[in-house]
């Protein structure tokens, strides 16, 4: 018999639903356009109103582009403009090649080659567990956080690396909680006595349903059940942690088995149109298995953090809290593409806290493996079509979503049918940091 990866309580999308999760994307019709009639010049140069996702994609281009002068960037949600870091030279023409491809342009003082090289003297000089850092192209800085483990000779050790980076350089600040993952607690899947959250549905390189993880829960146990106590449902087939990632491909035992492209919210379902890269200030959401739906903002990418367990890189610092049982949930924004697999952090969601994801499209590169399955293809359409809306950079929406969400969704499946009672925890609150958000 097949096993259906079908949440129990799978319901249509309410059309309240779909009204909150289609406010924000939702773009200006003429975004292209100058807003006073002026010249094609002017309205080249006037920032575009763009989507979080298509944000993201412009500004992997104008990396390339800007070359050194790129110092990071970052979406201003309220704005919804694509604001680019760069290090003023003697050619003002980076300046205007960003203007004119829709960015917000804003001279800073340190370069990403500085700010790496930062990051790199912290790996190698104050690498201690309680820490992390990412670039906070906001500030311009190294975010340095550190939790409540890090006192005394430990505490001195990092203010004096910080210190030592230069003025300007990092900034550092406290955590009440303790960084740590978040295997444990949830309903959603059990193994080895552990339990975990399921993060997206995904088909493997040969064509097997499987889904993605936390790293940390794939070298937890190799076999993992849908209801605590039951037979093994799936196997795990990679899993890296720590290191460079904290990701784990599980591949269903059952080949029939079918593995929905959405999330569970509890009393409703989100489908899961592609992946998509985080863009640091962008409206991000949370489904676990212990604390349901969470929102939040990126906060740094590139992240990394000391756990007891070992060192890991390449995160995405958010400031969504997490729990226990959390771990490997699916990050996703509003509109329905794949952004994370929760890792860990500190805090809780009483007293909120940092939480850092895994990267989806690293994941997905690193296993094989693509969102979705037979209708992936459909999948990715519709996520260039939501690109495409965004109109202003011709190929910053279109095809080159679509490109990123590849075969398109995958989701959570997810065992969001293991818990219903714990579930219903779930849907809880939500609302969106905006007051329009998911509701559960």
């Amino acid at each position: 018999m097949s096993h259906k990866r079908i949440p129990k309580r799978r319901a249509a999308m309410a059309a309240g639903g779909v009204v909150a999760l289609g406010a924000a994307a939702i773009l200006l019709p003429n975004a292209n356009a100058s807003q006073d009639g002026g010249s094609s010049d002017d309205a080249a140069a006037a920032p575009r109103t763009l989507k979080a996702a298509d944000a993201s994609d412009l500004a992997a281009r104008l990396a390339g582009l800007l070359g050194d002068s790129f110092a990071g960037s970052y979406y201003d949600s309220g704005a919804r403009q694509l604001v680019v870091n760069v290090v003023p030279g003697d050619n003002n023409q980076v300046v205007v090649q960003a203007e004119k491809a829709g960015a917000k342009v804003r001279e800073v003082d340190n370069s990403m080659g500085e700010l790496r090289g930062g990051a790199q003297t912290l790996k190698a000089e104050a690498g201690i567990p309680g820490t992390a850092w990412a670039i906070d192209p906001r500030t311009n800085k190294i975010l340095v956080t550190a939790d409540s483990t890090v006192t005394g000779d430990r505490w001195d050790r990092l203010e004096s690396t910080v210190d030592g980076l230069g003025s300007g350089m990092a900034t550092v600040r406290k955590s009440a909680g303790t960084f740590k993952t978040f295997a444990s607690g949830g309903d959603a899947i059990f193994g080895g006595g552990a339990r975990c959250s399921l993060g997206f549905n995904v088909t493997a390189g040969d064509g097997s349903p499987a889904f993605l993880t936390a790293g940390h829960c794939g070298v937890a146990a190799d076999q993992w059940s849908d209801a605590q106590g039951g037979q093994p449902i799936a196997t795990v087939d990679q899993a890296v942690f720590p290191g460079e990632g904290d990701f784990a491909l599980v591949r269903y035992d059952d080949p029939a088995t079918e593995a929905p492209s959405e999330v569970d919210l509890g009393d409703q379902t989100l489908p899961i149109s592609g992946a998509a890269e985080a863009a640091v200030g962008q409206e991000v959401f949370r489904m676990g298995s212990t604390t349901g739906l969470a929102d939040g903002q990126v906060l740094g990418l590139d992240a990394t953090v000391n756990y007891p367990e070992g060192t890991v890189t390449g995160l995405i610092q958010t400031d969504v809290c997490a729990e226990p049982g959390d771990s490997g949930g699916s990050l996703f924004t509003r509109d329905g593409l794949a952004i994370g697999l929760t890792s860990g952090g500190s805090g809780d969601c009483t007293v909120g806290g940092e939480t850092f994801f895994q990267p989806v499209t690293t994941a997905l590169a690193a296993v094989g493996a693509t969102l979705g399955g037979e209708d992936g293809g459909a999948g990715a359409g519709d996520a260039g079509g939501a690109g495409a809306g965004a109109g202003e950079e011709g190929d910053a929406g279109g095809a080159g979503d679509a490109g990123d969400g590849g075969a398109g969704a995958g989701d959570k499946g997810d065992k969001g049918d293991t818990g219903d009672a714990g579930d219903a925890g779930d849907g809880a609150p939500v609302g969106g940091r905006d007051g329009s958000g998911l509701t559960g």
